[in-house]
């Protein structure tokens, strides 16, 4: 912790478990509590329901949770193969291209989702690109601002691979496809699942360009959320909150056991 002393560590978490509580215990609580309100009009709810999760799964908004998964796996998938491809192939590059192709790749991160968004809408609005309309959009615009980390993650742990087996494979007769698919893929699947993880969670919670390319048969669920927040209906709101956190939560723990095993092998 960087503080050695008993005192200062208990100031610390003194002052750390507080703000905590309040940064991000606070909202999450009180999202909790607005799912389950029928009526909140003091400083807690002064009656306790279950019918906004009832009325959530005889809805729409049980096809929208659908929608968010479908896209963020499709998306995340997509993002990592194209980044597990290209940080392989720019790993052998000399310093100066591979600097240059990394700003290159890392260019969409620094956009705002937004603005993806709007880029997305007038690129694909005419043809011989017309994809305005379609589910398709959707998930190129996720695969945008996603592929940025996604690329990241993998180059970051291609960087803590050991050379050596890599090294011990190509001295017994490996041949490049061999080694890649029976010892570097191997070494790096605990980085590739957590760059998934990482991407889907990403897409699970996207707005920002979604909400300006979405067609009406794709809505995800955060435009679900959004609308309602607009429209004012906030329990509604805070209960599909709660059920694409709890989703977004229940993939991201099977992905973990997963990359858990990966790193036992």
């Amino acid at each position: 912790m960087l503080v050695w002393s008993k005192t200062g560590r208990f100031a610390v978490w003194a002052v750390a478990v507080p703000l905590f509580l309040v940064i991000y215990g606070l909202p999450v609580a009180v999202i909790a509590l607005a799912s389950i309100s029928g009526q909140w009009n003091d400083i807690l709810p002064s009656h306790l329901t279950l019918a906004h999760y009832a009325n959530a799964f005889r809805s729409d908004s049980f096809t929208n949770l659908k929608s968010s998964i479908w896209t963020g796996i499709i998306a995340s998938a997509a993002a990592l193969v194209s980044g597990t491809w290209a940080a392989l192939a720019l790993r052998e590059l000399k310093p100066l291209p591979k600097r240059l192709l990394d700003l290159f790749f890392f260019i969409p991160s620094a956009v705002p989702s937004v603005s993806v968004g709007l880029g997305m809408l007038v690129a694909f609005s005419h043809r011989p690109l017309l994809l305005n309309g379609t589910w398709l959009i959707v998930l190129i615009a996720h695969f945008v601002l996603i592929s940025a980390f996604t690329y990241g993650n993998v180059t970051a742990g291609l960087s803590r691979l050991p050379n050596d087996c890599e090294q011990i494979a190509e001295s017994l007769g490996a041949r490049p496809f061999y080694k890649l698919r029976r010892v570097t893929l191997p070494l790096l699947m605990p980085y590739l699942v957590a760059a998934f993880s990482l991407s889907f969670a990403m897409s699970m919670g996207e707005l920002g360009a979604t909400v300006m390319v979405y067609p009406p048969g794709w809505v995800t669920l955060p435009v679900n959320i959004f609308a309602l927040s607009d429209r004012g209906a906030i329990f509604d709101a805070a209960t599909l909150t709660m059920i694409l956190g709890a989703a977004t939560l229940i993939v991201l723990l099977a992905l973990s056991r997963l990359s858990t095993k990966a790193m036992l092998r």
